[in-house]
């Protein structure tokens, strides 16, 4: 329920078409005091006046005016105000020692060809690479996201890989969580000075999604296997998945990636307010 009285933080927030052509802005609060989540709606005409920053993932703020409509269970904002500006993600310092420590850890593969596969697509659009956030908003939204999110699996997959037994190729795991999302760097388009995350219309000109383009890259230069983890890692087909794990008899390492990418996303820095107490 509304409380006029209580700080928020911005969850997520995204800005949609109505029927009638105008724009509509959804957004979720958390209440920072009992945790629940609010469900909000903004007109365009409230969209226009409200500054932008407002709207950033992370931020704090106070709702100045609303409704609240107990039939949809939302919110109708008019009003707020910002308490305490997030941050946008990584400084400069801390993504460069992100993707340092990611290549550093490429350069041990044993494999010759796949280490330089690996590095040749870190190193090649790595501007891009730096900055580029994980999700537009379930995860990791946030400049240096990506890197955040990519470490984080790699963290998970070297804990798990003893436990698996053989069952897949040690060195094409941490490749496939090292490329899962690779394609994310050119899916979304993130403002360095707001935070502001969006799809990118000229990715979606010629690919369908990032596990289209990680699969593609993979499959193209002979990793099969790495392109069918890539392919399954979302879980399922109306979560994005190229393969949908509910196939029966699939082989075991198409679920690993899956779960892994799974874990980093709902129990690692997943929102930018993490970065104040896991970065410093």
């Amino acid at each position: 329920m509304l409380d006029l009285d209580a700080n928020y933080e911005v969850l997520n927030f995204i800005v949609g078409d109505t029927k009638a052509g105008t724009k509509m802005g959804k957004m979720q609060l958390r209440n920072v005091d009992d945790m629940s989540v609010l469900n909000c709606i903004l007109w365009e005409e409230t969209l226009n006046r409200l500054e932008e920053k407002l709207f950033k993932t992370g931020n704090i703020i106070k709702i100045v005016t609303a409704s609240y409509n107990e039939k949809f269970n939302n919110c109708l904002i008019n009003n707020m105000k910002l308490v305490e500006e997030a941050l946008c993600g990584l400084d400069e310092a801390q993504r460069e020692q992100k993707y340092e420590a990611l290549i550093s850890f490429v350069q041990t593969f044993k494999n010759e060809k796949l280490r330089d596969f690996v590095l040749q697509n870190l190193q090649k659009d790595k501007q891009a690479l730096l900055v580029a956030p994980a999700a537009k908003a379930m995860h990791h939204n946030y400049i240096g996201g990506l890197l955040v999110h990519t470490l984080e699996c790699l963290d998970f997959a070297k804990i798990i890989y003893p436990k698996l037994n053989n069952r897949v190729d040690e060195e094409e795991l941490y490749a496939a969580c090292i490329l899962h999302d690779i394609g994310k760097i050119f899916e979304y388009k993130i403002n360095t000075e707001t935070g502001f995350i969006d799809y990118s219309e000229e990715f979606k000109k010629d690919w369908i999604s990032h596990s289209q383009y990680g699969y593609t890259l993979c499959m193209n230069e002979g990793f099969k296997n790495i392109a069918k983890m890539i392919a399954a890692h979302h879980g399922r087909s109306d979560w994005g998945a190229m393969i949908d794990l509910s196939e029966r008899d699939l082989e075991p390492f198409y679920y690993i990636v899956h779960h892994i990418d799974d874990l980093s996303a709902k129990f690692g820095k997943t929102n930018v307010r993490d970065l104040k107490t896991t970065e410093e």
